[in-house]
C-alpha cells in the first residue's frame, strides 16, 4: 500500500508539470486496468530512445522516422490508442495498411487486458475502444481522393510513408485537424523514411532546419534545429513563415496562431522490437542509395548507380510513382506469375498483372506449402474470382515442376512451364533507324530481365506500374549482368543473388514471370501492346 501511494504521489507531481491532455491521461494510468502500450524504453547505457521523446513531444506537427524498423507505424498506433480520441492513420494506398491494422490488431487484442467491449469494423475500417476512443484507417491514393475527407474532423492525423503521399494532399486533409474537447490536443505526426525520388522530398523543405542539423554539407538554413526542438511556423498571404515562437499575431485585421513543428531520427538498433532479428540483413541487401537511405536514415545519400545492375532503381521507383497515380485498369487478368517455394525461409509468390498494372504480391511462408498440389491450390485460391486469365507462368525449376503438373490439369492451355536454364533467341535492340541488334541473351532467365529492364526504360518502355514497397525493388535491383564474347548477355543466377543478399529475390522474379509472354518470344520489337 506505502508502495502505491509514493507511485501515485509521483504520478501526480509529474502529471501538474504536464499540458492539460497529458496530464489527465497520467492521472487516469494509475487507475486504468487496461494499459495497452507503452513506447521503447530508453537505451541501457543511458541515451533517450527516440520513439519516447516522439510519444512526449509538444509538437503540433511531428515528423519521425528517417531510417526503416524505428518504431513509426507502432509510435502512430500508440498515440492513437492512449493519447487522442478521434483518430486516423493513413496510407497512400490502402493494400498498404494491412500491415498496420494486423499491428493494431496485435496491439489492441494484447493478452492480460479486457478487451471485451473493444470493437473493429471492418467494413468501415475502424476500432471503436471501450473507453471511446475511435481510430480510423483511411488511404488517398489519388491527388483528387483527398475531396473525401473534407469536414471530418479528428484530433489525431497519423500519416505513415508521409513521402508518397503529395504535401497538398497532407495539407488540405490535416485542415480538419480540430477538436471540440477543450481537454484534448491536436496533433499531426509524419512519419517515412529518406525520399526516394522527387515526389517525397518535399519533405525536406518542410524539415528543413532539423536536416540542416544532421546533414550540415548537404542542406542549409540560418538557424539549424537540433533535432526534437520546437519551431514555429504560420501561413501569411499563402506563404508559409518561420516565427520566432509560438506568440499570436496580428495581420490585417486577423489573429493568426503558429503551429509548432519538430522532427526527430530513429534507427533500428531504437527499436528492441527488431533489433535483434534478420531485418538489418534485408536492409544491408538493399542496392545505394536505397541501402544507405534505410538503414542508415540517410537524406543526402545520392544514387551511385552499379553500371552492371541489370534493372535500374530509378526505373523501379519510376514505375512504383504511376502506380500510386492510377486506378487498377478495368481489364481481364492477363498474366500470373509464381515463384515457387516448398520449406524452408523463402515465400511462394504470386503476382497478378492486369495489362501494364502490377497486383500487390500475394506472399505464403515456403513452410506453409507442403507439397505441389498444395501449392497449386493457393494459386487457385488466388485466381477464384477471376473471369478471365490470360497466362500463369511458373518457374519449374527445382520445386516448381510438381505445382505446374497440378497446375496444368486445373488451368489446361493456361499454366505455362518457365524453365529459365533453356536457350533464347531474343535480342536487344538499338534504338536506331532501322534498328540493329546489340545482344544476344545467354538463356531465358536472362531473356525475362533484359524485357522487363526494356519495359521499364523512360525512354521508349512501357510504363509499367509497379506496386510500392522496398521488398521488391530490392529484388528487381540485385541482379547484376555481364557480356560475354559475341555481345551475349549473362545474368547474375539466382543462387549467387541469394547468397549475396541473403534471401531469395521471390517478389522480383514472380513479377517478371507476370510480365513474360512465353508465346511473343523472338528479337525485340520495342513497345509491346498489354492485352
Amino acid at each position: 500500500m506505502q508502495t502505491a501511494t509514493i507511485e501515485q504521489d509521483a504520478r501526480r507531481r509529474v502529471a501538474r508539470k504536464l499540458r492539460p491532455e497529458n496530464r489527465t491521461a497520467a492521472l487516469l494510468a494509475g487507475r486504468q486496468s487496461r494499459i495497452i502500450w507503452k513506447p521503447n524504453p530508453d537505451h541501457p547505457d543511458g541515451r533517450p530512445n527516440p520513439q519516447r521523446l516522439a510519444y512526449e513531444s509538444e509538437a503540433d506537427i511531428l515528423g519521425y522516422g528517417g531510417a526503416a524498423g524505428g518504431g513509426k507505424s507502432a509510435l502512430l498506433l500508440g498515440l492513437a490508442a492512449t493519447r487522442h480520441k478521434r483518430s486516423v492513420i493513413f496510407r497512400r494506398v490502402y493494400p498498404n495498411l494491412r500491415g498496420v491494422i494486423e499491428e493494431s490488431r496485435a496491439l489492441l487484442n494484447a493478452s492480460g487486458v479486457d478487451h471485451s467491449r473493444d470493437s473493429y469494423n471492418e467494413t468501415l475500417h475502424r476500432w471503436s475502444l471501450a473507453d471511446g476512443r475511435m481510430i480510423e484507417f483511411e488511404a488517398c491514393q489519388l491527388e483528387r481522393d483527398k475531396e473525401k475527407q473534407r469536414g471530418r474532423p479528428r484530433d489525431f492525423y497519423g500519416f505513415d510513408e508521409a513521402t508518397e503521399f503529395a504535401r497538398s494532399q497532407v495539407e488540405f486533409i490535416t485542415a480538419w485537424n480540430r477538436t471540440t474537447d477543450a481537454n484534448q490536443r491536436c496533433r499531426v505526426v509524419l512519419t517515412f523514411n529518406p525520399p526516394t525520388d522527387d515526389g517525397g522530398s518535399w519533405v525536406i523543405d518542410y524539415f528543413r532546419p532539423w536536416f540542416a542539423y544532421l546533414f550540415p554539407q548537404h542542406f542549409t538554413h540560418p538557424n539549424p534545429a537540433a533535432p526534437g526542438e520546437l519551431r514555429w511556423y504560420a501561413t501569411v498571404d499563402g506563404k508559409e513563415i518561420e516565427c520566432d515562437d509560438g506568440s499570436p499575431f496580428d495581420h490585417d485585421g486577423e489573429t493568426i496562431q503558429p503551429r509548432s513543428r519538430t522532427f526527430i531520427p530513429a534507427r533500428l538498433e531504437d527499436n528492441p522490437h527488431l533489433a535483434d532479428t534478420n531485418y538489418r540483413s534485408m536492409l544491408q541487401s538493399l542496392p545505394e542509395p536505397l541501402r544507405s537511405q534505410l538503414l542508415y536514415g540517410n537524406f543526402a545519400a545520392k544514387s551511385q548507380a552499379d553500371p552492371w545492375q541489370c534493372i535500374p532503381t530509378a526505373w523501379v521507383k519510376a514505375a512504383q510513382s504511376r502506380w500510386l497515380e492510377m486506378e487498377k485498369p478495368n481489364r481481364p487478368l492477363a498474366g500470373v506469375g509464381v515463384d515457387v517455394a516448398r520449406g524452408g525461409r523463402d515465400n511462394l509468390v504470386i503476382v497478378k498483372r492486369y495489362a501494364q498494372w502490377f497486383a500487390d504480391p500475394v506472399k505464403v511462408p515456403g513452410v506453409d506449402v507442403g507439397d505441389g498440389p498444395t501449392a497449386a491450390g493457393i494459386v487457385q485460391r488466388e485466381l477464384a474470382n477471376e473471369a478471365h486469365i490470360g497466362a500463369i507462368n511458373i518457374d519449374v525449376i527445382g520445386v516448381g515442376s510438381s505445382p505446374y503438373d497440378s497446375l496444368t490439369a486445373m488451368y489446361p492451355g493456361i499454366a505455362q512451364a518457365v524453365n529459365v536454364s533453356e536457350g533464347s533467341t531474343y535480342a536487344a535492340m538499338s534504338k536506331t533507324v532501322p534498328p540493329m541488334p546489340l545482344f544476344r541473351m545467354k538463356n531465358l532467365r536472362a531473356e525475362m530481365y533484359w524485357r522487363f529492364r526494356e519495359a521499364l526504360d523512360p525512354d521508349g518502355g512501357d510504363n509499367l506500374a509497379l506496386p510500392p514497397g522496398n521488398e521488391l525493388v530490392a529484388d528487381l535491383c540485385a541482379a547484376r549482368y555481364k557480356v560475354l564474347a559475341g555481345g551475349v548477355i549473362q545474368i547474375e543466377d539466382k543462387d549467387g543473388i541469394k547468397k549475396r543478399i541473403g534471401r531469395s529475390p521471390d517478389v522480383g522474379e514472380a513479377v517478371m514471370l507476370a510480365h513474360y509472354r512465353p508465346h511473343s518470344r523472338g528479337r525485340g520489337t520495342g513497345v509491346v501492346a498489354y492485352a
